[in-house]
This record gives C-alpha cells, structure tokens and sequence, in this order.
C-alpha cells in the first residue's frame, strides 16, 4: 500500500505538472519553442526589367540559386567537408577556414547566384545542415554597348552605378517576409504565415533606342581602331523633346562581369568627363554678336593676316583667310574673326549669354555624377579670357552639355534638360531668338558643303549643320601638351531638325587620320545620323542633290555597259550606311557568350 500510493503521488504531481505546462503556464515554453523552430524568412523579389524606347529588354532580372549553410550542424558532419568542397570548387582548407569563423552562426553562403541546376548538383550530395535559397541576377542583352548608361547591380542586386543606380528603389521592389517552422536539420516542414507580401520592382523604360546606340557605339569602336584614340564619346539627342537617344563610350566594360576590367572603364566620360569645346563654342560667340545686334550675317571681319596679339601671346587661324563675313568665320573655323567678334561685347552680356545655354550648370539629366563644367564669372577674367573663350578655350563642358546647345539652336533657341526616361519631358527655356536661332543654323550648314571644315560629315539626301572643333588637352604640369582632341557636333536634317549629336575623340594619332575635328569625328556622325535617319524614317531635305548623284552614278554605269540602261544605283557611302546596325530580331546570341561578343561576331569581327 505504501509504494502503491506512493506510485499514485507520483502520477498526481507528473500529470498536475504536465497540465501547468501545457496549459497554465505554457507561454514561456511556448516562446522557447518558437525561438528554437519558428523563423521569419525574406521572400525574394524580382528587380523591375529596364527596356529601351521600343520596349526591348536592356536589363533583366533571371532567377539564381544562393547555397548557404548551418555551421553548427554542418560542423557536425565535418568527414563531408571534402566531398563538399569539391562540389562548390573551392579548397577545403578554405571551406573549413571559413566554417570556423562562423562556428556560432546559424547561417552562412557557401555560393551564391548560381545556375539551379549547378544548386541541385551540390543538395544532391544531402550534407546535413546544407540548403539553398531563390534569389535573382541582373543581365544586361546588349553588355559592353549599353554599360554606362545602365551601370550594373551588386550581388545583392542593388543598383551600384548609372541608370540602375539612379531609379534603384523603385527598380529594387520591396521583398516579403514569411514565417515557417524548421526541424532540427534547418528544413522547412511547415508554412504558419505570410508576414508581408513581395512586392516586385517596376519596369523601367528609356528614352535610349537601341538600334541608334549600338550603332553609335560601333562606328566610335572604328574611329579608335582608325586614329589610335585613347577613348571617345558620343551623345545624340531628340531635338524637340530632349530625350537621350544613345549615349556611348570608349573604353567600356562588358556589366555583367563588372569586377573583371579596369575601374577606369566604368566612368561614363560623356556625363562625368569635361573639355574644353574648341570651335564648337563659335556658333555661340556669333549668336552672342548676333542677338546684341551689332553684326549681320554679312557683316565683313578682316582676319589679315591669319593672326592677331592676345597679350602676350598671339590667336592665330590655320591660314590666311583674309575678308570673311560673319557666316564665313564659321564656315572656315576661324579664330581670329570668333575673337573680333567677342571682343566688343560687355563681358556681363557674354557671360550670361553663355551661362543661358547651360555652361556651367550641371544639365539637370538627373544621371549620377553629372558635372557642370566650368565657367568662370567675369571677376575672375584675365585680359585675354575673352578672347580666348570667343573659340572655346578657357572654359569646359561635358560631350552631353554640348549636345544640348546644338539641340537649342536646332529648337528654336528653346534649351530643354536632357532625360533618361521616356514619357518625362523637362521645360524649356528660351535662350536665344528664334530668328537667330533660324541664321546660325544655315550659317553651320556651309560647314559640311563645299569649302567648309567638315565635308566629311556630310549626308547625301539630307542637310547637315555642324561645327569641328580641335583643342590640345592640358598639361598635368601645366600649359598644353601635344595631345589633342577631336569634337564635332551636328544637327540633322536642317530643314525639320530632328537629331542633335556630339562626337568627342580623345588623343587621336596624328600619323593615321591627323587631329582635326572634320576627319576624325566627322565620319562618326555621318555614318551614325544616316543610319539613325532611316531607323527613324526621317525624310529627306536635300532631295535634289540625291537626285543628281543618282543620275550621275547612272550615266557612269550605262558608260560602262555601253550605253544601255541598268537598274538604280545606290551609292557606295549609302550601301555602307544602311547595314542593320543590330542582329536581326531573330538571331540567337551565341551560346556561352556575353551579348556585345555575340553581336560583334555577327557586326564584322568588333571586339
């Protein structure tokens, strides 16, 4: 009787504490379990996919497996660590380095943002205490062509430059969060709630056309194939709305292996980088005579004898062009008659009349880094500032701050920001008469025609307005080197202008293609601006001298076949022009290839 009853307390008390437990008093083992099983976990979400004006894909988000580990249990089991090293590819002093570093954590990658296949290969080996999880990885389709302007993202997928850094919250998305129960192995056997929602990124689109910025991109590859430049720029814009068609740099980097290059590389020089304008400051110096109205167009300038003092240093043309008229001193790019017209100005009125046009302002394209270039106020002027600047020394502008000068002469004398994304258009500011505007556009015409500086920028079937420019770069220890630059910036078609571009090449080789602006950039904007005229099915406005070089490409062709008649002729520079500057729609890229390898493969060979 005396053990049974006691056998019965026994019972008593086991089930009187069994039921505090359970029951009564179960909050703080309830609160003990859950830390030891119940985890909130992210729920991964996809970055919103950025596309080009015509809704083709140039950033994109593909799902990638991360595998990660429980060092407490895996330290457990660590006979499988070789095993286990093998299949990540790593060395298992490594492995083994690694999991004793993080011996009380509950978590750590072992390798992230890998193919799911590569992912299952490794679960397949059940190491205990090893997972995975879903996440994403950028890809950019069009690489090295598109890399400035998009930049690229971590390995958090977080946007680090460009584009992807400029809208990353609202690329990025908010992920969710769910809470689960885990066994002991770290598997989830049980979904309890969904905390929060994963809300996905939004998509973005760009002003950007694909078409024009590979093609861009292609023909500034050939210039410095061509001259032996050390890099180059290029920026086209839409005239009427502003909006950023291509924007391309030289040397570049292929985005989705951006840790593979030099640092270097990744500057968007068309944006961050400055230099001095050179001669395509002087359609500006003239506006600034023109709109105080103390020259014409006709108005005569003596520039005998092809130099003039400035100090104590002399502003000299390349020749003797004696008499010009104010239209000539752009046609013939010369200094000397730039300088005599900027020299009477008050400095107040050219300073504010330069500084209007958004020389010394950064240009509002909301890209990260943008400079303002610099313009000093006329306190801080020598006595041959003026002069100098009159030709475009003395003051420095980004290849996009130029752009969007030629565009406003091109607009009316309506200056409008620059933008990134379509659908967002910027005010503009008139900063310069219409009417003028009207007879500094023809005045550039007579760049490109015949006995101008820049022929070789011309396009048959359309007029072009356009202005060179060469300047020698700075010297580090002072004064200027012999290195030079390159720059043309053009406007096309003159009649309805529709296309604004700046070429800037950088340190051209004057043994292969000289220095000039018209023989080294001059063909970049041709070639661009044609095919960009027929992508864009922009009509022609030089209708007659296409005829006549049709006719005259006939006569010849039906002198060789003597004298019967032969089908049209397109002309050589033409035929060149009008290549797809992209692969067709259709074609698949190379298997294992980045995209840009891919499309050079398909373009001629461009690496």
């Amino acid at each position: 009787m005396l053990v049974g009853g006691a056998l019965g307390l026994c019972a008593v008390a086991l089930v009187a504490r069994a039921l505090d437990l359970q029951v009564i008093s179960n909050d703080f083992y309830r609160q003990q379990g859950d830390a030891r099983s119940l985890r909130e976990i992210p729920i991964p979400t996809s970055r919103g996919m950025i596309t080009d004006r015509n809704g083709e894909p140039l950033a994109v988000s593909t799902p990638v497996e991360s595998v990660w580990a429980n060092p407490k249990e895996l330290a457990k089991n660590t006979e499988r660590l070789p095993e286990l090293a093998k299949a990540l590819d790593v060395a298992p002093d490594e492995l083994a380095r690694k999991l004793a570093q993080r011996s009380g954590k509950e978590f750590m990658y072992l390798k992230r943002r890998i193919n799911p296949d590569e992912a299952r290969q490794i679960l397949a080996l059940k190491v205990p205490g090893v997972f995975s999880q879903r996440e994403f990885r950028r890809f950019y389709p069009q690489g090295e062509a598109m890399a400035h302007v998009l930049g690229y993202t971590n390995i958090d997928d977080r946007g680090q430059e460009g584009l992807e850094l400029a809208f990353d919250h609202e690329l990025r998305g908010k992920p969710g969060t769910k809470r689960v129960i885990r066994d002991g192995a770290g598997r989830i056997v049980e979904n309890v709630d969904l905390v929060r929602s994963a809300e996905p990124g939004k998509d973005l689109t760009l002003t950007l056309d694909r078409r024009i910025q590979y093609l861009t991109y292609r023909e500034l590859r050939r210039a410095l194939n061509d001259t032996g430049a050390s890099s180059a720029s290029a920026v086209v814009l839409d005239i009427e709305t502003g909006e950023v068609l291509a924007m391309a740099n030289l040397p570049t980097y292929n985005p989705n292996l951006p840790g593979a290059g030099n640092r270097d590389t990744h500057r968007n020089r068309a944006v961050t980088d400055v230099v001095e304008p050179g001669s395509t400051m002087k359609p500006v110096t003239v506006a600034a005579a023109l709109s105080k109205g103390s020259v014409t167009p006709q108005t005569l300038v003596n520039t005998t004898p092809g130099w003039m003092p400035n100090g104590r240093y002399r502003i000299t043309d390349t020749h003797n062009n004696g008499v010009l008229t104010v239209t000539g001193v752009i046609t013939k790019s010369s200094n000397v008659g730039a300088a005599k017209l900027a020299l009477p100005l008050p400095n107040d009125y050219y300073y504010n009349f330069i500084h209007n046009f958004g020389y010394g302002s950064k240009p509002g394209s909301g890209f990260p880094g943008e400079s303002s270039g610099l313009l000093a106020p006329p306190q801080r002027w020598s006595g041959t500032t003026k002069a100098t600047m009159s030709y475009g020394y003395g003051l420095s502008a980004t290849p996009l701050q130029i752009a969007m000068v030629y565009a406003a002469m091109a607009n009316g004398g309506k200056l409008i920001a620059p933008t990134f994304v379509k659908g967002q258009r910027n005010e503009g500011k008139q900063v310069l008469e219409p009417v003028v505007a009207g007879e500094i556009m023809r005045m550039m015409q007579t760049v490109t025609e015949p006995g101008g500086t820049a022929k070789q920028a011309a396009i048959l079937g359309y007029h072009v307005a356009g202005k060179t420019g060469t300047t020698r770069k700075f010297s580090a220890t002072g004064g200027y080197s012999k290195k030079y630059v390159s720059l043309f910036a053009g406007v096309v078609p003159v009649e309805k202008p529709r296309f604004s571009m700046v070429v800037v090449v950088s340190e051209p080789d004057p043994t292969k293609k000289g220095y000039y602006g018209g023989s080294v950039s001059g063909p970049v904007f041709r070639n661009v601006m044609d095919g960009a005229l027929r992508l864009m099915d922009v009509a022609p406005d030089d209708i007659e001298t296409w005829m006549a070089v049709q006719a005259a490409a006939e006569a010849k062709r039906q002198k060789q076949n003597g004298g019967k008649p032969v089908g049209p002729v397109v002309p050589a520079s033409t035929r060149s022009a009008a290549k797809p500057p992209l692969r067709p729609d259709n074609a698949p890229i190379a298997a294992g290839l980045p995209a840009t390898v891919a499309q050079a493969s398909t373009h001629g060979g461009a690496q």
